[in-house]
């Protein structure tokens, strides 16, 4: 068969949340840039391309950026990267299984969110404000979007994390599904463009677009943090719990037989 039973996927995301927390410094920083710079990627197409879209058309163009906006994960996953939000779902699943500690966990969230941050920061910098990806005529969208994001309270932005990464999260589990390149892709693409279009807050996509409107001078570091840490949490319950736990639960728990008695035993 090329589809992995949900049983087996459960199994692969343990195994691949074990694999993280043993992996090496180096390869956990670089490989976190790229997925941070991956996923920033994704993002500054979907302003492209929403922008393209005339203003009677804009809910069109909304939707076409969503639907660009999953290259950054499909390079992240197909192409190899250590993404946070991915591994806000693997990570704790190996932590219920026993296979990690919880300093493993919190030391590779840790080090994957300097690094991904990093990659994200990279590209709105060089990309974005240098070249002027998000700025001249894309200026407005960029603005847009990061207003919205920023100008959320702590309450909303939380809840929005938690519905964003329980797609991610959904996204990489549907990519563990399949076996073929052609269904991981398919896998991946609605759930990411679904949170996209719905506008739902990932951390690693804001630490993109809003220091792209800090660079272009119009947020402040001030609000990017309180965002993140928002963000952060909220992207954290959705992976972990909603995704996670639920179906470290519901595929993974070992059961639990129940113990013959004594007399039951000499029977």
């Amino acid at each position: 068969m090329s589809l992995n039973t949900p049983q087996q996927i459960a199994e692969m995301a343990i195994e691949t949340g074990t694999r993280k927390a043993q992996a090496p410094l180096p390869a956990v920083m670089v490989l976190g840039f790229l997925a941070g710079a991956f996923i920033a990627l994704g993002f500054l197409l979907d302003i492209h391309v929403s922008t393209m879209i005339p203003g009677p058309w804009s809910s069109l163009g909304n939707l076409l950026g969503a639907a660009v906006f999953p290259l950054g994960l499909i390079l992240v996953v197909l192409g190899g990267g250590e993404l946070l939000t991915g591994n806000m779902m693997t990570l704790p699943m190996a932590l219920f299984s026993g296979t990690i500690s919880l300093a493993a966990l919190l030391r590779n969230w840790l080090l994957v969110t300097l690094a991904n941050l990093a990659g994200a920061l990279f590209v709105a910098y060089c990309f974005g404000h240098l070249l002027g990806l998000t700025e001249g005529p894309f200026l407005a969208k960029t603005l847009a979007i990061a207003n919205a994001k920023a100008s959320a309270d702590f309450l909303h932005a939380f809840v929005s994390g938690i519905g964003c990464n329980w797609m991610v999260c959904l996204a990489v589990w549907l990519s563990y599904a399949s076996k073929e390149v052609t269904g991981k892709i398919l896998g991946m693409w609605f759930p990411v463009m679904g949170f996209v279009a719905i506008g739902f807050q990932h951390v690693v996509a804001n630490m993109f677009v809003i220091p792209a409107a800090i660079f272009a001078g119009a947020l402040d570091w001030g609000v990017f943090a309180d965002n993140l840490v928002a963000v952060f949490l909220g992207n954290a319950v959705g992976g972990a719990v909603f995704v996670g736990l639920a179906y470290f639960v519901a595929f993974a728990k070992p059961a639990r037989v129940p113990q013959a008695s004594p007399v039951e035993a000499q029977r």
